[in-house]
């Protein structure tokens, strides 16, 4: 007789243990974090650079950036005046809770409302790991084709807000945006969708609107 383990069972289970005890301490210190995901080349960070310009006036924002190696990222986002740290993962694809909560201790965000967790870029590990973030959002690129949420239906059924990035580009490529909505719809049918531009900002107020409004509400504010 012998045991069966499933390892990747427990590593999930422990992760999303962990996952909450970073989720309850953010809460408790009113710091809202945003697990921003989505493919290398999507626009994550050219999104997170408009994002912040828009939300930098209203809150003390923090980012984390996640990235096998360099730090290209951070720098860009240094540029903008808010605190940023580059996290190594060291060969991981993806970010978890412990390196999430390791990123924010050394970061420290005492004096920070807001925190973004730019992350590893694929549409596949990220979705695995809950990192303890108040908000999942993922941005999906016009280039990559309206039929990702079928090649990647778990990354569409956990996120909670999907950016359609370079719809600028709609001209170009075949993107069908009616069937790309039909099937997010049917993975997660309350998922808001916002269809914005980095290059050109289309988009961007609603967007942005929208995020402002949900850390209101999850900070207790009208």
């Amino acid at each position: 007789m012998y045991e069966i383990y499933d390892t990747k069972v427990r590593i999930t289970a422990d992760n999303d243990a962990e996952a909450e005890k970073v989720r309850r301490s953010l809460k408790e210190k009113n710091v809202y974090l945003v697990n921003l995901m989505g493919s290398p080349g999507a626009g994550k960070t050219s999104v997170l650079v408009k994002t912040i310009q828009a939300l930098k006036d209203e809150f003390r924002i923090g980012v984390m950036e996640a990235d096998v190696d360099s730090a290209v990222d951070a720098e860009t986002i240094h540029q903008l005046g808010v605190k940023v740290i580059q996290l190594h993962t060291g060969g991981s694809c993806h970010m978890d809770a412990d390196m999430t909560k390791r990123g924010l201790d050394q970061m420290g965000v005492e004096d920070l409302d807001v925190v973004f967790l730019e992350n590893v870029g694929n549409l596949v590990c990220p979705a695995e790991f809950d990192v303890g973030s108040a908000k999942k959002v993922m941005i999906l690129s016009v280039p990559e084709g309206d039929d990702k949420p079928l090649k990647y239906p778990l990354m569409f059924t956990v996120s909670e807000c999907l950016l359609v990035n370079k719809i600028d580009t709609k001209v170009i490529f075949d993107f069908d945006e009616d069937a790309m909505r039909e099937r997010v719809k049917k993975l997660n049918p309350d998922m808001p969708v916002f269809p914005l531009s980095a290059k050109t900002g289309e988009g961007f107020d609603a967007w942005t609107d929208w995020l402002k409004n949900d850390i209101r509400e999850w900070r207790g504010q009208k």
